[in-house]
């Protein structure tokens, strides 16, 4: 089976075919195309929805054609059609909705509708020949969301804990910028954070024993306050890549002891990591360390597939497809998505 995913939730247009015959019938990612589109928004330190969205509308063709081309295959080879319903931007969710129903319809297929964060969730069971198996933690991390999930099953998940305020990645984001780093933020965090120390300065770690929600607002002023405070910097760089350093050093260890404290608490000896701030070295480093003192063990999704990416949408869309769900012709966009209204 042939599944063509659209991820198209914010500001990567990522489309893939996930081919189920593939690797003596395991399965495996047939061919992928991803753009970018950073260089866009740069110029306004953040994502610009509208631009967002037209630019979806000048991309997907385009990036389809390459795809089949990239494939070797033709699009009547296409089984099905997967593509994000949400949570995310609108306008752009509803690009990619309606080029994916309509594919569908046209090549007389069935559509599925993709949770945005099922997606990465599962990502990391297309890594390698040893990928995780359910049960297992998994730690969502991205701009948008933060939690912990418990993963028993496609579609059987339990929300242990997430974040009451920002999630990590726009902590990232937003230090970033008062550091004046370009954007995306969070790849310029890490990169500056490798050349300073990360006990230079104490930053607090919110809510670290308060069950296993998360809290990232007072990380972040205490960020700018360290910025406001501290003489140089704006301009002395070791200083500024302490600061980095010592930022990134207090989310990671964050993270850490709330992923140990899901483990012990669910009795779970897998941990997954998923989402853009999962390809972060420092934290992967980190989890594997930690989680070797516990006997357990950390997944993750290979690099190109931490980001938004079509093949994580054309993986979740196979999985459903296999339940036997599938769309009607109505195309329904949920920007706001709670993931535990996802039913097996």
């Amino acid at each position: 089976m042939k599944v063509l995913g659209l991820e198209t939730s914010c500001d990567e247009t990522g489309l893939a075919i996930y081919d189920s015959e593939l690797n003596d019938g395991k399965g495996g990612v047939l061919a992928q195309v991803l753009y970018s589109q950073i260089e866009l928004h740069a110029t306004y330190g953040g994502v610009v929805p509208e631009l967002a969205s037209r630019d979806h509308i000048r991309k997907l063709v385009p990036l389809y054609q390459q795809l089949l081309e990239q494939s070797g295959i033709d699009q009547s080879q296409i089984d099905a059609v997967a593509y994000t319903k949400g949570p995310g931007l609108i306008g752009a969710l509803m690009t990619g909705a309606l080029f994916g129903r309509t594919l569908a319809y046209g090549l007389d297929v069935p559509a599925i509708g993709v949770h945005h964060m099922e997606g990465h969730l599962l990502a990391p069971l297309l890594a390698g020949d040893h990928p995780p198996s359910f049960p297992f933690v998994c730690l969502l991390v991205s701009g948008g969301h933060t939690m912990l999930v418990r993963a028993d099953g496609v579609g059987d998940y339990q929300i242990l804990g997430e974040s009451i305020d920002d999630a990590v990645g726009e902590c990232f984001d937003k230090t970033a910028k008062m550091l004046s780093l370009p954007y995306p933020g969070g790849p310029n965090v890490e990169k500056l954070a490798k050349v300073g120390n990360p006990h230079a300065y104490e930053l607090p770690r919110p809510m670290l024993h308060k069950g296993l929600d998360f809290s990232f607002s007072g990380m972040k002023t205490a960020a700018h306050n360290l910025i406001k405070d501290t003489p140089g910097s704006d301009s002395d760089p070791s200083i500024r890549a302490d600061i980095a350093a010592s930022f990134q050093f207090a989310v990671v260890d964050t993270l850490v002891k709330k992923c140990v404290k899901a483990l012990k608490t669910t009795g779970l000896d897998q941990l997954v990591i998923a989402g853009g701030v999962s390809a972060n070295q420092a934290l992967r480093s980190a989890l594997e360390s930690e989680l070797q003192k516990i006997n357990a063990s950390v997944y993750y999704a290979p690099t190109e597939l931490c980001t938004d990416n079509g093949a994580m949408i054309a993986y979740a869309g196979f999985c459903r497809l296999q339940q036997g769900q599938a769309d009607d012709l109505s195309v329904r966009c949920v920007p706001r998505w709670d993931m535990t209204t996802l039913c097996v």
